[in-house]
């Protein structure tokens, strides 16, 4: 055992090589560089950013606790005897998945704990990346130069479906075998391919032998390296792009204002991980959640009441029930529309959707501006009239999905609980785009009455001819800054009707998107102050951190 002289030595001589080491290092390569502007780079400080930081340590906690389980679960599908320790199913031929799900439940210390927290990390973490996307979508934020990260953050969302879809599958109990049968519906349903892909992804006719450890290697391996892979990438573009900031004195479109790195974000940042880890050792502690050993292993010919899969693949379930009975048959194939159109059709338009409308947006303003200031939903009333009838519409979905519990908790008709859904489908989205666009726009003309006449006092005068009055005070400069500051695309003027078609359309379109609006009584000192403040930082001028 060296002494305390000898200890100090060591200490002195490793601390000497590991400095050589960074010298040698920083000589080749900006490591001191990139490390001092890493550090101080800026962050804003607003309560809604921190939801992408949510769903990042949500995906951590998914990694810790799944490499915890990989360590006794087996994804075989071979039938065995259970002997474990939950009498009511010993001596029942179970699949080896299904046992050592009961195994990691029962008999390992902790396991059932951390089983639970994976499960309740993994609808935290889709649920955060959703809630994360609809604060880019409405804010802007997914506007020049962040069109890559927002296809990627798209990616990550679909990545996170099928990783959850995968997971909940593996523990082959009767619940999540009634899922894979409906897969195996959906993707038969596929014209001409669709028998062959079955085929193929089960090892055979259903149920097959093979999908159990193929799921196993893509929910274990192959999905989480993707996710791990466009996360890093998604968080650099972050730190080169900058972050997108809310409007206020100070912040302009060539600036970013708020806490360096290290020392403030990073303590925050941690403080919210370990906020992230309580909250679903919490979580996992007092909710249950799955209770396969309720459902019992899976038999093919037998479905459990009440079958629901976790939410976030829950529309795709309402729409099967929503979608009346349709089918083709086509020289010889048979397309069965009332699956292909819900189950594949509908998720991948949703998902092209959601990559195009950068692109989309951009076409109709014409606008090839960097953007680094967020857009207040009101400012926008269409687009966020758009993105409010997009979640009605999957509210009413994800509802449907479950029609035959509400029929039954509600004593209703089921096929009557059906239609309405339908008619809600069709009714709902277009009713919650016209109300939020109404919305917006009073707001609008409610701030333009701040903007004249300022905040009332609460105060009432009379004056000597009898009158009533209520007094008011002028804004503070920080609101009357957060109401100015914005950018409001004029719509593009009309080509007339010798233009083609294609301009004509965008026109029109542009038209919709920015027609309605309420200008501000400004003057054209602060319409200039405006423009200055909102100008393209390329070519309006060079712009720092703060």
């Amino acid at each position: 055992m060296p002494t305390g002289r000898r200890r100090a030595v060591l200490g002195a001589k490793a601390r000497q090589t590991a400095f050589q080491t960074y010298v040698a290092t920083d000589r080749r390569a900006p490591v001191s560089e990139l490390a001092r502007q890493l550090l101080r780079k800026a962050f804003p400080d607003h309560w809604s950013f921190l939801l992408g930081e949510i769903a990042l340590y949500s995906f951590v906690v998914l990694v810790l606790t799944g490499s915890y389980l990989t360590l006794y679960f087996d994804p075989s599908l071979v039938q065995v005897p259970y002997t474990g320790s939950y009498a009511p199913l010993r001596g029942l031929l179970v699949s080896k998945a299904f046992a050592s799900t009961l195994h990691v439940s029962f008999e390992v210390r902790g396991g059932l704990l951390i089983r639970q927290m994976h499960h309740w990390a993994a609808l935290v973490f889709v649920a955060a990346i959703g809630v994360h996307m609809l604060r880019i979508f409405f804010t802007g934020a997914f506007r020049r130069p962040r069109e890559l990260n927002w296809a990627i953050g798209v990616t990550l969302f679909m990545l996170a479906l099928l990783e959850g879809f995968c997971g909940y599958s593996l523990p082959d109990d009767l619940l999540s075998g009634t899922g894979l049968r409906t897969a195996n519906t959906i993707v038969m349903s596929i014209p001409v391919v669709g028998t062959s892909l079955a085929y193929f992804a089960w090892g055979g006719a259903y149920p097959g032998t093979l999908l159990g450890q193929r799921l196993y290697i893509l929910h274990v391996l192959f999905v989480p390296g993707l996710l791990i892979a466009l996360i890093a990438v998604h968080l650099v573009l972050v730190v080169y792009l900058k972050h997108t900031q809310w409007a206020g004195r100070g912040k302009t479109n060539r600036n970013v204002v708020g806490q360096p790195m290290y020392p403030s974000f990073t303590a925050r940042s941690t403080g919210l991980s370990l906020i992230a880890f309580g909250v679903t050792a919490v979580l996992a502690a007092v909710a249950q959640i799955n209770p396969v050993w309720n459902y019992g292993p899976y038999i093919p010919d037998q479905v459990s009441t009440d079958a629901q899969p976790d939410w976030y693949v829950g529309f795709l379930e309402g729409a099967l029930r929503l979608m009346p009975a349709a089918e083709t048959n086509v020289a010889g194939h048979t397309i069965m529309w009332n699956v292909f159109l819900p189950a594949i059709v509908l998720p991948a338009l949703l998902f092209a959707v959601l990559y195009a409308y950068p692109v989309f947006e951009r076409w109709v303003t014409g606008d090839l501006v960097e953007h680094h200031l967020c857009d207040r939903p009101r400012d926008r009333p269409v687009r966020t009239g758009l993105g409010v009838a997009g979640i009605v519409g999957y509210a009413v979905l994800l509802m449907a999905g479950g029609n035959d519990v509400m029929a039954y908790e509600f004593g209703v008709s089921v096929n009557a609980l059906t239609w309405v859904f339908r008619i809600a489908l069709v009714v709902g989205p277009v009713v919650a785009y016209l109300l939020t666009r109404r919305l917006c726009l009073a707001l609008q003309l409610h701030e333009r009455q701040l903007y004249r006449e300022g905040e009332e006092t609460g105060v009432v005068r009379q004056d000597l001819a009898g009158g009533m009055g209520e007094s008011h005070t002028g804004l503070d400069r920080e609101r009357r800054y957060r109401l100015l500051v914005r950018e409001r695309p004029l719509p593009l003027p009309a080509p007339g009707r010798q233009a083609p078609l294609r301009r004509r359309l965008r026109a029109a379109l542009s038209s919709w998107y920015y027609r309605d609006r309420v200008e501000l009584p400004t003057t054209a000192e602060e319409r200039l102050q405006v423009t200055g403040r909102t100008a393209d930082p390329v070519s309006g001028g060079a712009g720092g951190e703060q």
